[in-house]
């Protein structure tokens, strides 16, 4: 077949990609709103792809990194439905192999979702189906234009000029009014291709749109759901807050706490159908509703959080009020048996995090199930209507979002999530400081401007913080009261700048007179160490 056509061919298999998803995603809105294939594949990709790179990812694009990978498959997508059109046009039926293997990599990845039921496989398959027969048709009537005599083309073609002394060759004419079987065919390959494009933007974005709208809805749940008044609620001590510009305010607004987490979309979880089930190495299997627990009584706590993806100097870390129940009151309820050391926190969405038994049980560690954030319910995408935060831990071994199974087990017996993937069972936070302004890249004036930053050092607490300018001797900032040491603190110190480029470091030492280790270490296997190093320029 003339390599003229491939181009329409490319055109033809896009179209039929466009048709298969848009007839997945209105089958989804009826059958498994979860079992999009776009998104069922995106969250196998992100269980596949190596360490390294899920730090490069985080590191590049933060906490866009899951739009960065849906545009990603995106591309992969156009790509691999070109080259399906152009293999169907070339080598019937090859472009249809590639439509049903992509289905059947759709139906498993669907099949596999954690909680996914026989309905997950309708989309896949209903979208298969319909972008096969689309591809099919549209490249029948492709090959045929290709192959009609005399139609060379979407353009019109000169006339060959003859030779000296041979009669010049004509075109093939047909019957006046009458068109000839290329153009008939011609017409019908751009004619369905423009409705079946159309189409399948129009229903594939509005199916889309259906099924973003129950987040709206769940929204709206939250927005009207009325939290129990605070037994207890934090003390705010003078002087826990500087009031330094460009310095991390002590609380972290809901807007702006990081996120970090395997769900390409937020998972929608009615606080009305919430379940916890404790079960595992227990004397007694429990399951809670909502009400139960919240029914329990709820008190305020201030607890940092911390990501493990965090580098030194990082966003990955923030500090909030939050509203819950002690993780130990609830365990206790289910009596752990002897010989448990770990328990196992489940996800909707399937993610799992091995938290340490002893530390969920501990009386003077406030490991608790979070209900409220910053003085609301929980934030949609922070895990509402119920998360785990523990103080001291990383978050990928203890703060669960979207939490739905406590299972008490042992480290020998079960793997969480990020386990085999490279990372620690067992991580407790590095304690470590950061400089928050004068930042790199922002010039400051010549005088007497603060340094400032925060330190954290969760369990244990921060007894100083030191900078060192331009590797002179360490001086010691001043200290913002602390709330409690299962929080961050600020701290600045007043400098003296001079015009010119200048070095910064800081380091920390917490309680128990450990000195912040200065050795940079990557992420993996349980957090990044080093000082944090900026080069500020003074004007």
């Amino acid at each position: 077949m003339r390599r003229r056509f491939w181009g329409w061919a490319a055109l033809g298999g896009v179209v039929g990609a466009g048709v298969f998803l848009a007839a997945a995603e209105l089958v989804a809105l009826v059958a498994s709103p979860e079992a999009s294939p776009l998104l069922a594949l995106g969250s196998v990709v992100i269980d596949a792809v190596p360490q390294p790179l899920k730090e490069l990812a985080i590191t590049t694009f933060g906490e866009y990194d899951k739009i960065a990978l849906l545009l990603g498959l995106a591309v992969a997508v156009l790509v691999a439905a070109s080259v399906a059109g152009v293999l169907q046009f070339v080598r019937p039926p090859l472009g249809i192999a590639v439509v049903v293997i992509a289905g059947g990599l759709s139906l498993a990845a669907s099949l596999t979702r954690a909680g996914a039921g026989p309905a997950a496989a309708v989309p896949a398959a209903g979208g298969t189906v319909t972008g096969g027969l689309v591809l099919w048709w549209l490249i029948a009537r492709l090959r045929a234009w290709a192959a009609a005599p005399g139609d060379e083309g979407p353009l019109e073609q000169p006339v060959p000029h003859a030779h000296e002394g041979e009669p010049a060759e004509r075109p093939t004419v047909h019957a006046k009014g009458a068109a000839g079987p290329g153009s008939v065919d011609r017409r019908a390959f751009f004619g369905v291709t423009a409705i079946a494009g159309a189409s399948a933007l129009l229903i594939g974005v509005g199916a889309r749109a259906l099924i973003t709208a129950s987040s709206s809805s769940l929204a709206a749940v939250r927005k009207a759901l009325r939290l129990p008044a605070a037994k207890s609620s934090v003390a705010i001590p003078a002087g826990a807050e500087l009031d330094i510009p460009g310095i991390s305010p002590l609380f972290t607004p809901n807007a702006d706490f990081y996120r970090v987490d395997t769900a390409l979309t937020v998972p929608s979880v009615d606080p009305a159908a919430w379940r916890l089930v404790i079960d595992g190495m227990v004397q007694q299997r429990v399951e809670l509703t909502f009400d139960d627990l919240v029914g329990m009584g709820l008190d305020e706590y201030a607890i940092t959080l911390t990501c493990v993806s965090n580098e030194v100097g990082g966003p990955l870390v923030g500090n909030a009020k939050w509203l819950g129940v002690p993780v130990r009151d609830v365990l206790r309820m289910a009596a752990p048996t002897p010989g448990a050391d770990m328990v196992l926190s489940r996800s909707v969405d399937g993610f799992t995090a091995s938290t340490p038994l002893g530390s969920l049980l501990d009386d003077d560690l406030d490991a608790i199930l979070a209900v409220g954030m910053n003085g609301e319910p929980l934030p949609l995408e922070h895990g509402f209507p119920v998360r785990m935060v523990v103080p001291g831990l990383y978050g990928y071994v203890s703060a669960t979002k979207w939490l739905s199974g406590l299972k008490v087990t042992t480290f020998a017996a079960d793997e969480a999530y990020w386990t085999p993937r490279g990372y620690s069972a067992k991580a407790p936070i590095r304690f470590s400081s950061r400089l928050d302004t004068p930042r790199t890249g922002q010039p400051v004036p010549a005088g007497r401007i603060p340094l400032a930053g925060v330190a954290w050092a969760q369990t244990v607490g921060i007894e100083r913080v030191e900078v060192s300018i331009d590797d002179s001797r360490w001086q010691q900032a001043t200290l913002s009261t602390p709330v409690s040491d299962d929080t961050w603190v600020q701290w600045f110190l007043e400098w003296d700048a001079a015009p010119g480029a200048h070095n910064i470091v800081v380091r920390a030492v917490d309680r128990n007179g450990d000195v912040q280790i200065g050795e940079r270490t990557p992420v993996a296997p349980d957090g990044s160490t080093g000082w944090h190093r900026t080069l500020i320029r003074v004007t």
